[in-house]
């Protein structure tokens, strides 16, 4: 009796869980990535980019140096108010990467406008740049909030201690929101950077998505379940 009663409410719980009521935070998120393959991404040299590991890594070695920042594209439309949620990792957290998002690629294959940083820590860990626009590039550093007036007057405020990453060889969580001039970003759970860009003349609504290989020494870096949920 004990065991049927048991095997009833394990079976209720199951029911309870996959119920549109209990489907989870990434309800209504699309998946980018397919675990496999890189369908659906693109890049100018696609050399540095491959499937390892079921996540999408880039890598620059001796042999195959990075001399200017590469971009992997995603080919599927542009973003502009969205939430994206992905996992990444650097090698042995060394290295430098970010998530590119409303922003373009010129004609040499360089990525412009607003970038989620990744390093393993410091001021750009975490934090919201405006990559190759004429601005700061360092918008808002790790721990801190900036809102740009319509003059683009910037005012940076410290609202919290830095985070830093996770151990070496550990999955972090990256989590992006972009409401009208209103950008978040979390890194494993906590508010890393936060912007409010009422810039009249810089401000982007929309624009591309993209991973990044930042050029420099060797490094390596991954992504997998890449989730965006396209905001009305």
């Amino acid at each position: 009796m004990k065991q049927t009663l048991r095997t009833t409410a394990l079976i209720l719980l199951a029911v309870i869980l996959s119920s549109p009521l209990h489907a989870g935070d990434d309800e209504g998120f699309k998946t980018l990535f397919d675990g496999k393959t890189l369908e659906g991404w693109k890049a100018p040299n696609m050399s540095y980019w491959s499937v390892e590991e079921g996540a999408i890594t880039a890598q620059s070695t001796e042999a195959n140096p990075c001399t200017s920042n590469q971009f992997l594209v995603w080919q599927e439309g542009e973003v502009a108010d969205f939430e994206l949620k992905a996992k990444f990792r650097l090698a042995n957290n060394q290295g430098n990467s970010g998530i590119q998002f409303r922003s373009r690629i010129d004609s040499n294959g360089m990525g412009i406008g607003y970038q989620a940083d990744i390093l393993p820590g410091g001021p750009w860990c975490g934090a919201l740049a405006d990559e190759y626009t004429g601005r700061e590039p360092l918008m808002v550093p790790n721990g801190h909030k900036t809102v740009v007036d319509a003059d683009g007057t910037r005012t940076c405020t410290k609202v919290s201690e830095p985070i830093s990453l996770r151990e070496p060889g550990e999955w972090n969580d990256y989590h992006i929101s972009a409401k009208g001039h209103h950008m978040i970003l979390k890194i494993n759970g906590q508010i890393s950077a936060e912007f409010i860009d009422n810039d009249e003349k810089e401000f982007d609504p929309s624009g591309i998505l993209a991973l990044q290989l930042r050029s420099g020494p060797p490094m390596k870096v991954q992504f997998k379940e890449i989730l965006l949920k396209q905001l009305p």
